[in-house]
């Protein structure tokens, strides 16, 4: 009696083969999507103090629109504009205690760098890319009269400085030493910019 030929066997080995090495090509070849933000650091929890009157003259306030116009202090202003106007407050200086600052001492604007508070305000369909450029400007303002402070006092700029004192890779007696000297130019000029609640128009 003749005998009956079975299925014939499929051999898997191979194809899990294939299927490793597809995987492997995948995961080289795909790119991976990494989150855009700010790098920001945040300053520590403090006990909650009591409620702080803040001048009106003291707030320097800058609101983007859906279409990217700025409107700085309730009048239309060109970004190339912004950081100036925004150096330009900082260090008014109309009481008369900061003897570092450069300012006109105008009564009509802030008092002093200590409180002086810039309030970013955007509109809920601004552009993204708007509102990082405009957020750089300003912090760019507080960090050309920082680094111009640090000139002077130290003979170098205050981003070198921090960027040095922020790296983990720094030595700790040199990161010591820059602690003290970021914190005094900090001091003198404490970056206050106070992001509003988004409005829809």
């Amino acid at each position: 009696m003749p005998r009956r030929k079975g299925a014939p066997e499929v051999n898997a080995g191979s194809m899990a083969d294939i299927a490793f090495l597809l995987l492997i090509f995948f995961l080289v070849t795909t790119t991976i999507e990494t989150d855009a933000g700010l790098d920001r650091m945040l300053p520590p929890m403090e006990p909650p103090e009591e409620d702080v009157v803040i001048k009106q003259k003291n707030i320097f306030t800058v609101n983007i629109n859906k279409n990217g116009q700025l409107l700085v202090e309730d009048e239309l202003m060109q970004l190339k504009g912004l950081r100036n106007a925004a150096i330009a407050f900082l260090e008014n200086g109309a009481d008369g205690s900061c003897n570092y600052c450069k300012g006109r001492r105008d009564p009509g604007s802030s008092d002093n760098p200590t409180k002086a508070i810039i309030s970013l305000k955007n509109d809920r369909e601004t552009k993204y890319s708007t509102y990082i450029t405009v957020q750089n400007e300003l912090v760019g303002a507080y960090n050309d009269l920082r680094d111009r402070e640090s000139q002077r006092i130290f003979g170098r700029d205050f981003t070198d400085m921090e960027k040095e004192y922020l790296n983990p890779e720094t030595a700790s007696s040199i990161r010591d030493d820059l602690k003290d000297k970021v914190k005094r130019i900090q001091d003198m000029f404490p970056q206050k910019l106070s992001e509003a609640e988004t409005t829809s128009n």
